[in-house]
């Protein structure tokens, strides 16, 4: 049987997707929401289109056997799986690509690969699933290195341990989400980190990016579960002491963490893990308005229950995902546990929901020991939403919209003012770049200090100017949200496309700080140049 392929244009394998007929009628509901005659959709672009650059170097003959130059290979590689990128995709626009693709088997191939790079002044990248959506995957620009290599973990995909007295594994790093729950499951486990990009993101590349996971409150990052890496930098190999927590100086583990593959590339780490739940509650509240239902997720993140979806979607959010018709903000509320029932939780939530105005649907929050209790009525129309989305994106784009997001986080003092000063920013930003469009917000995480707002923009394209009106866009909200204290990326990683808003977010200090930690690991700044800092 042949092997099922990735598209290398967009998100998913080649036969994912809407069909034909489902991007027609997407199209027509498309224009007519938008007061458009038509909208015109493009075709992916194919093989045989691409017109690559030479390739700048090759794998040498001891590691040809794990090294690919073949367009597909090169087009797969070069872009993550972000708005541009797509764009640029079908723009046939594969002007920068890897010049080689490498699958190392193991450590050892790394190790050699590095080497390779580091003597031959070519650019390394690490490569998990691909999903970034920030620019953090895709080969420098520049001549100061000779070439680009990708170097794909994909073959680094097992669970080679499990502790069970200490509720923790050792996994290789290049293990993409479902392979890792499968190999979990039959030890009656999880990871309990599940990100929107989880059918095609690696457990490496969930630490490199400080991957947020579905899960809304308590273990929300991929931090709160790694006890220990195993890293390979161009200068060696390190591996960190496997601890339940330490106090003896600056984490290590802290500093790979986020380090998005600038520093060393992660080959595997002891993670900890979570009963796999059996029971389940959930329950959907409608709010008159967003912040009203802001106020009871302030109330529930401050009263210790940790509910494990708390994801509260203004009227317009709620709408576009099918969880209201557009008149009220809901709220999305689950609670899971292994070994007891939920409804001491879930009644205590939904009192909070009531003081606020909330609308508690009788029967709400029943225990149930199904999955199906997170697949029904207005959560499971959001959920379906949300895994859906980066399939339909592919669509949206081909139809020449902008289709976008930007997320953030900001405590609950400054949220009000915050969350009013970016909708109107993004609101008129939208309206004099595209004409006409609409911004709507959701709350993708709850602590007790403040939630991570996260904010979507959709409004028609302008022919061969999508990336163009974007960036107007980004650039207004971005500057924005940093002069009102709010974060670049709550969740979504750094990469190139957010390096000048993060070069005005961290302290000069640090910078000078991790510049040091660079040239120690990794002199000749090979491992992935222009994310985080200049080599």
């Amino acid at each position: 049987m042949a092997e099922r392929r990735r598209k290398f244009w967009g998100w998913g394998y080649e036969d994912q997707g809407p069909n034909p007929e489902q991007q027609k009628h997407m199209a027509e509901r498309m224009a007519a929401r938008f007061g458009l005659s038509e909208l015109p959709i493009t075709p992916p672009p194919t093989e045989s289109e691409l017109k690559l650059r030479a390739p700048r170097a090759a794998a040498p003959a001891a590691l040809s056997e794990i090294c690919s130059s073949s367009t597909y290979e090169r087009a797969l590689h070069s872009y993550g799986r972000g708005f541009g990128d797509i764009v640029r995709a079908f723009r046939r626009d594969f002007s920068n690509p890897f010049d080689v693709v490498a699958y190392p088997r193991d450590e050892r191939d790394i190790v050699r690969l590095l080497e390779w790079c580091d003597g031959a002044k070519l650019a390394a990248v690490p490569f998990g699933g691909g999903s970034s959506v920030v620019g953090g995957v895709e080969p420098p620009k520049g001549d100061r290195l000779r070439g680009a290599v990708s170097i794909d973990l994909s073959k680094l995909d097992r669970v080679l341990e499990v502790d069970k007295t200490s509720r923790a594994a050792r996994i290789q790093a290049g293990v993409l989400g479902p392979a890792l729950e499968d190999q979990l499951r039959p030890h009656g486990y999880t990871l309990r980190h599940f990100p929107q990009s989880f059918e095609f993101s690696s457990l490496g590349g969930w630490i490199a990016t400080r991957s947020g996971g579905h899960f809304a409150t308590l273990y929300t990052h991929i931090d709160d579960f790694v006890e220990s890496l195993r890293v390979v930098t161009p200068t060696g190999t390190l591996e960190t002491r496997r601890l339940p927590g330490s106090g003896a100086g600056p984490s290590p583990d802290r500093m790979f963490i986020g380090s998005e593959g600038i520093l060393g590339i992660i080959t595997e780490a002891w993670m900890r893990l979570q009963d796999r739940p059996e029971f389940r509650a959930s329950a959907s509240v409608a709010f008159p308005d967003f912040m009203s239902g802001a106020a009871a997720v302030r109330q529930i993140a401050q009263a210790g229950l940790y509910p494990a979806n708390c994801r509260l979607l203004d009227p317009g959010e709620a709408q576009n995902s099918g969880a209201s018709d557009g008149s009220t903000a809901v709220l999305v509320l689950a609670f899971e546990s292994k070994d007891h029932a939920l409804e001491p939780w879930m009644k205590r939530a939904l009192e909070c929901c009531a003081d606020h105005g909330g609308k508690v649907p009788q029967e709400a929050g029943r225990t149930r020991t199904d999955s199906a209790a997170t697949h029904e009525g207005a959560a499971g129309a959001w959920r379906n939403a949300f895994i859906n989305a980066p399939y339909l994106r592919d669509t949206v784009v081909a139809m020449g919209m902008v289709s976008e997001t930007f997320e953030t986080s900001i405590t609950w003092d400054r949220f009000p003012n915050f969350h009013a000063k970016l909708m109107e920013c993004a609101t008129d930003m939208v309206r004099r770049v595209c004409g006409k469009g609409t911004v709507t917000c959701r709350f993708t995480h709850a602590y007790p200090d403040g939630p991570a707002p996260y904010y979507t923009v959709l409004a028609p394209g302008k022919k061969n100017s999508q990336i163009e009106q974007w960036g107007e866009i980004k650039q207004a909200v971005s500057d924005l949200l940093i002069d009102l204290g709010g974060t670049i990326t709550h969740h979504h990683a750094v990469g190139r496309d957010h390096r000048r808003w993060y070069d005005r977010q961290r302290p000069e200090a640090f910078a000078r700080a991790l510049k040091a930690a660079k040239r120690e690991l990794d002199p000749r700044g090979i491992l992935n140049p222009g994310v985080l800092i200049d080599p």
